[in-house]
């Protein structure tokens, strides 16, 4: 049973979503890969407003440690991808090619497609918990955000990050 609950932000009504315990998903309305949501029962819940409480101080400016628990459903890949996204310090940020190439480290690999690499950032599930906002493009391009790269620009802004 997946259950959902919307907040507000200043960006943009955000979906949540929750499956046994914890988030699966967060994702700003009307986004690329926003999940088809029939059968998801809409209801309120500690997780959800645990979750809601830290979108506002982060939409305040505090930089808190994502603590709620969550539950990355993908592909090993993609979850590896996210594992590495979850690592990205907040206020800061990285290229595509540094995923790509630490990635490539840690599997021990000669080569590995950046374009797939992209393509799961982009499909990351839990928008600003898993910040896929804090990777640029080449040469710190800001590139690439499935919500919108005026959100991107937004929450980089915010978190005080240099673009």
């Amino acid at each position: 049973m997946i259950y959902t609950y919307f907040i507000k932000t200043p960006i943009g009504l955000m979906r949540a979503a929750e499956r046994e315990g914890a988030l699966t998903g967060l994702w700003f309305e009307g986004q690329k890969h926003y999940p088809n949501t029939d059968g998801w029962i809409e209801k309120e819940s500690e997780l959800f407003e645990a979750l809601r409480v830290w979108l506002e101080r982060y939409f305040k400016g505090a930089a808190e440690d994502v603590t709620l628990p969550i539950s990355l459903e993908g592909t090993p890949f993609q979850r590896d991808v996210w594992r590495l996204l979850r690592q990205i310090p907040y206020a800061q940020s990285v290229t595509y090619a540094q995923i790509v190439n630490r990635l490539k480290r840690e599997k021990n690999l000669f080569k590995m497609s950046a374009r797939a690499v992209g393509s799961a950032i982009g499909r990351n599930p839990l928008s600003i918990l898993v910040p896929c906002h804090r990777v640029l493009g080449k040469n710190n391009a800001l590139t690439g955000y499935a919500a919108g790269v005026d959100k991107k620009l937004f929450l980089l802004r915010l978190e005080g990050a240099e673009i």
